[in-house]
């Protein structure tokens, strides 16, 4: 696997009411071809800021991302997202839905056939060819969720970015889509950068855990490698004396490396909530 992106040096701020707000410093991560990075850290760590950084949807004050060379300063089909929201377009079926974007991406490329059998493969690949002509009212939402994997696939990108995208399901629907995403990550051989407050999610999923200090200014504190085999069964991790080891190593420093969220004085179990908080609440309608 060769390194292919770059993040280097980015440090973002915010015009606020009260003054600028920094809340990235300094970040720098390198990622190779098919590599799955996971990043974790509690509300208002900068978690969300620095996916929406390689997605190009926000400009770093300083340093920048390169991906195969190239600088990354705007939204495109060689990054898709993967939002906890799926994001349907309501009015449209299934395959409606990731057909806007095949036809977006794939303009002139592809014949009318080629499409319809990109399509369907793609659905495949996210266990929901039998829903291909459902509309979004009609299916689950762990379904949609499968749906919007699946048309994020279908445009082919370079890099995954997953912003918490199990987040919003119930446990047996979060254990069944990470299957899935494992079954098709060990597939396609995608590059993914996952956000996660789920540390047993991050373990099970990731080939390195990046562990990020409470803002404001922000940066990795930490990068925890999880040398474990693939494929991967959840059931056997479970025993296994170098899951739990990994899975303890990123609770200490989330507890007690990094027990005092948002600079408070007191000390508090810190709440590992299943959206990032105010801070970065905050930065992202200061940006908009």
């Amino acid at each position: 696997m060769n390194r292919f992106l770059d993040i280097s040096s980015v440090g973002i701020e915010f015009n606020t009411d009260s003054g600028t707000f920094r809340a990235l410093d300094k970040v720098n991560l390198s990622i190779k071809q098919g590599e799955f990075v996971s990043l974790i850290g509690h509300s208002g760590c900068g978690k969300s800021t620095v996916l929406n950084i390689v997605a190009g949807l926000l400009e770093a004050t300083e340093g920048g991302v390169i991906l195969e060379g190239k600088e990354v300063n705007t939204p495109g089909p060689d990054r898709a997202v993967v939002f906890q929201n799926h994001a349907l377009l309501p009015w449209m079926t299934v395959y409606q839905n990731v057909e806007l974007a095949v036809k977006q991406v794939f303009k002139g490329q592809k014949s009318k056939s080629e499409i319809h059998d990109w399509i369907a493969h793609n659905l495949e690949l996210v266990h929901m060819s039998h829903a291909i002509h459902k509309m979004p009212h009609e299916i689950s939402g762990g379904m949609k969720q499968r749906v919007g994997i699946a048309r994020c696939l279908a445009m082919q990108p370079k890099v995954l970015l997953m912003d918490e995208p199990f987040g919003a399901l119930d446990a047996l629907t979060r254990a069944h889509l990470q299957d899935s995403l494992m079954e098709i990550q060990n597939d396609l051989g995608n590059t993914v950068i996952m956000i996660t407050h789920d540390v047993d999610e991050a373990v099970l999923l990731s080939d390195r855990i990046v562990m990020m200090t409470n803002g404001p200014a922000a940066s990795i504190g930490e990068i925890l490698d999880v040398d474990l085999p693939r494929p991967r069964d959840r059931l056997a991790l479970s025993e296994s004396p170098e899951f739990n080891q990994i899975r303890n190593r990123a609770l200490r420093f989330l507890y007690e490396k990094q027990k005092f969220p948002g600079g408070g004085s007191r000390a508090k179990k810190p709440r590992l909530e299943a959206v990032d908080g105010a801070s970065e609440s905050k930065s992202a309608s200061a940006a908009a």
